[in-house]
Parts: C-alpha cells; sequence; structure tokens
C-alpha cells in the first residue's frame, strides 16, 4: 500500500510539473513569436553562460565592462536540438519537448513553432522542479519506511493475536479426538473466532454426553442381564445330560461370556480399575498364561531375563485376549516372544497413541511382548482407528463381538503399558501398526485401501506389541 501511494503520488506530482513546464514555455513562445516577426521587442540580457552556434554545451565568455547587450528570446534554425526537430516535422506547431541529454545542467523544457516556415523555438529549465521531485521522493520512502516500521510490528502482532486463538482451537480439536473430553477452548468474545470456539465446545460436550450415554447404557445392559442369565445358568445346570443340553450349556457359557465382558468395559470406561503393580518375571507368567489359555500350536520364545513392574492378574487378561484373538481370527503357528527392550517402553517419536497408552519411565530397561499369527491381519479399519466394541472388521478373521482386543486395550492402560496393533512382512519384520492417526495411514481404509484386511501379496500374519514399563529403581537407604 505504501509503494501504491508513494507511486501515485510520484505520477501525479510529475503529470502536474510537466503541464506547468509546458504552459510556461508555451507562453515564452508565444512571446518570441511575436518578437520574431517584430511586433514587440522582447529582448532578455546575455548571460555569461550561452549556447554557443554548434548546438553543444554552452561556451563560457568573460564579462564585460561593457553594459550588458541583450539577445533574442528565442533559437532559430540551425541553434534548436535535432530532436525537436524531428518533433516538429513539417507542421507549424507548437510541440514542446523535455529535454534530458544534459544531466549536469539539468532537464529542460523546449516549445517550438514554425514561425513564416523558420523554426522559432525557447526553452525554461526545469532543474528547480527536478530537484524538488527528487526531495519528494525522498521525504516519501523516508515516511514509507516510518509507517512500516510502525504498521508491520503492529500487523504481525494482530495476526499472533488471531492464529493463537485458532491454535488453541485447534488444540482443543486433537485432544478430544486424543480421548480428552473434557478439553475445552474457552473461547469467549463475539467474532467468527469465538463462534468457531464455541461450535467446538458444543460439539465436544454433544460427543461426551453421547458416550458417557452410551456406557451408561452399556453397564446398564449388562447389569440388568446379569440376574436372568444367573438364573439360566443354575437351569442349565440341572438339565438331564444330552446332545441338546451340551448346546444350551455351550451358548449360556458364550452368553454369561459376554455380560461379563460388558461390566469389564463399563467398569474401564467410568475408570473405576486400578492396578496392584510389582515386579513380575514376565517369561514365566508368559508360560503359564499360555498354558491356562488352553490355546494349542504357541510357541513362547524369551529372550533374556525380562522383568516389568506391573499387575500380572491383569496383564494375563491382556495376554489371554490376544492369544483367543489370535487363535479366533488367525492361522496358526502364533507366536510370543518377550525381550528385554532398553530405555522403557516409551513412545516412539512422532507416533499418535491412537490405539495404545504409552508409559515406563525414561531410564532403566523395560520389556516388549509381541503376538504374531500368521493369519490375514487385522482389519484395516482396526489398524486405522483401533479397536471398536461391536465391530469385528474383516469377514476373513471370523465373527466376535470385537471385545477381547478393546478389553486388552483398556487393561493395558490402566497398568500403565502400551499396546499396539499392526501387520506382520512376509520376513517375520513388522510392518505398519495402529499407533499412527487415520490420515498417516491413508484415510479410514487404511493404506490397502481394500475392505477387509489387506493387499495380496503384502504382509501376512497380525501382530499385537505390547510394551510394558521396567520396575522402579531400588529406593535408596537413609
Amino acid at each position: 500500500m505504501a509503494l501504491g501511494m508513494g507511486l501515485l503520488v510520484h505520477r501525479t506530482t510529475e503529470d502536474r510539473s510537466m503541464g506547468v513546464g509546458r504552459a510556461a514555455a508555451l507562453e515564452e513562445l508565444a512571446a518570441a513569436e511575436r518578437e520574431f516577426r517584430g511586433e514587440e521587442p522582447a529582448m532578455r540580457p546575455q548571460s555569461p553562460i550561452r549556447e554557443s552556434p554548434t548546438r553543444e554545451s554552452p561556451s563560457l565568455q568573460p564579462p564585460s565592462s561593457e553594459p550588458p547587450s541583450r539577445e533574442p528570446a528565442y533559437l532559430t534554425g540551425q541553434e534548436l536540438p535535432e530532436e525537436l526537430l524531428e518533433l516538429l516535422g513539417s507542421g507549424d506547431g507548437p510541440v514542446t519537448w523535455y529535454d534530458t541529454r544534459r544531466p549536469a545542467q539539468g532537464p529542460f523544457m523546449w516549445a517550438a513553432a514554425r514561425v513564416d516556415g523558420t523554426p522559432v523555438a525557447v526553452r525554461n529549465s526545469m532543474l528547480g522542479d527536478f530537484f524538488a521531485r527528487q526531495a519528494l521522493d525522498r521525504h516519501m520512502r523516508y515516511a514509507a519506511l516510518a509507517t512500516l516500521a510502525v504498521v508491520v510490528p503492529l500487523t504481525l502482532l494482530g495476526a499472533e493475536l488471531v492464529l493463537r486463538r485458532l491454535r488453541r482451537v485447534a488444540g482443543t480439536a486433537r485432544a478430544i479426538r486424543g480421548g480428552d473430553l473434557e478439553a475445552r477452548t474457552g473461547g469467549r468474545g463475539h467474532d467468527e473466532i469465538s463462534e468457531i470456539s464455541a461450535a467446538v465446545d458444543h460439539m465436544a460436550d454433544a460427543l461426551r454426553d453421547r458416550l458417557r450415554s452410551e456406557q451408561r447404557f452399556t453397564a446398564d445392559v449388562a447389569h440388568e442381564l446379569r440376574t436372568p442369565l444367573t438364573a439360566l445358568v443354575s437351569a442349565a445346570s440341572v438339565l438331564p445330560e444330552s446332545e441338546a443340553t451340551d448346546l444350551v450349556r455351550d451358548r449360556v457359557r458364550v452368553l454369561r461370556g459376554l455380560v461379563d465382558d460388558l461390566l469389564e468395559i463399563s467398569r474401564l470406561d467410568a475408570g473405576a480399575e486400578r492396578s496392584e503393580t510389582r515386579p513380575v518375571p514376565l517369561g514365566d507368567l508368559v508360560e503359564d498364561c499360555v498354558r491356562r489359555a488352553g490355546v494349542e500350536g504357541v510357541r513362547v520364545t524369551v529372550v533374556g531375563r525380562p522383568v516389568a513392574d506391573t499387575d500380572p492378574r491383569r496383564l494375563d487378561r491382556i495376554l489371554t485376549n490376544l492369544l483367543v484373538n489370535a487363535q479366533r481370527h488367525g492361522r496358526p503357528p502364533v507366536e510370543v516372544t518377550v525381550e528385554e527392550e532398553a530405555g522403557g517402553a516409551g513412545k516412539p517419536a512422532g507416533a499418535d497413541t491412537a490405539a495404545g497408552a504409552g508409559a515406563g519411565a525414561g531410564g532403566g530397561t523395560g520389556a516388549r511382548i509381541r503376538v504374531r499369527d500368521h493369519g490375514p491381519g487385522y482389519p484395516a479399519e482396526l489398524l486405522a482407528a483401533g479397536p471398536q466394541r461391536f465391530r469385528t472388521g474383516a469377514a476373513e478373521r471370523g465373527h466376535g463381538h470385537g471385545l477381547g482386543l478393546t478389553i486388552a486395550l483398556g487393561q493395558a492402560r490402566v497398568i500403565g503399558a502400551r499396546l499396539t496393533f499392526g501387520e506382520a512382512e512376509p520376513d517375520g519384520s513388522r510392518g505398519r501398526d495402529a499407533s499412527r492417526s487415520p490420515e498417516e495411514v491413508g484415510g479410514p481404509q487404511g493404506a490397502e485401501g481394500a475392505e477387509g484386511g489387506q493387499c495380496p501379496g503384502r504382509a501376512r500374519g497380525a501382530v499385537a506389541t505390547l510394551e510394558l514399563p521396567p520396575p522402579p529403581p531400588p529406593t535408596a537407604g537413609p
């Protein structure tokens, strides 16, 4: 804006100066025409600096002691510059010409016309006007710099205040996306950003109320089913032995497990679960868990002597769910690897725990438990957003209620561990995991874009990785 204003003022001033110079030159040209015709004498004193007859630079002549003579106030014939003669051409004129050929002497404004066929011209010096315009340009530059020195910091400050409010809104949205349903922008005011902040807060309130309503519904349904289910179990236990009785008892057992899972999820949602941690040798615990789970074809590999500070009962629950999920939805063999992890169970740089909770101290040696099957892999929806209750994903991995991995993830958060889900490459290494956000994976369908799991020829097998914190350092004595 300052540059545009300066150019506009410069151009306007220059046009006005040229107009004034042309008017003055034409006025003198009219007087010179009358003098040339002899209508009136219009002589001007001879200057010590006058034009040489060769139309080159003026020659210096020493002042005479005699009274100054007078010279004509115009130039004719060959005394005129060639450029002016070309501009006049064969017409009678008048014409004007701004002469900048001699910067040392300054610019001149010429006016010429033909009088009785003879070119007659006058010139006026524009040096004073030229200096005045240069001074104006210089002052405008100074004024523009001073204006910029004040306006730019104020503009940046105003923009920073607006951007800071927008960043707060974006941070609140990210916190809500990460599971913090109590995050709010706290915006006040009546401008557009305040309206956006209020909309985000209202959306968070509605989302929180809806999730809490669903959690209460789940808990209420589980509790209401508990009493009739207990009676159903008792009734099934007294039925006479038969194939139909075995089928009824099996369905009752499945229904009882579903209700127990719903009750556990409701406690996890309410934050009522508390862990009781202690140093646990993971090798022995994992082997005992595999035996109790009754999963066949499981290969357990223990590297080193990993020890973790955890709740053994909840860890057993997590591993049992992972093993049952691998047996039910994957293909054998199921491989369980237990190994030490230097630096604790930290969160990888740049990872967003969409399917796990980071934990662990910054030092010491944590542990990692990896459960891998050789089936079609986890569905893309699970890798993109983590396990969801009552959503099983791909048909290739069988049918279920989608509660086992949800419970495992919730129990991992309770014990301060981090559970992630991914795919194994054909060579056995771990591929893409679910700890990345849906945008990083490539949208709701994941990087493969195929419904139900994976692209042919790519990863083979689902991998669940549980990262546990190291045991606390021994307390120093007094």
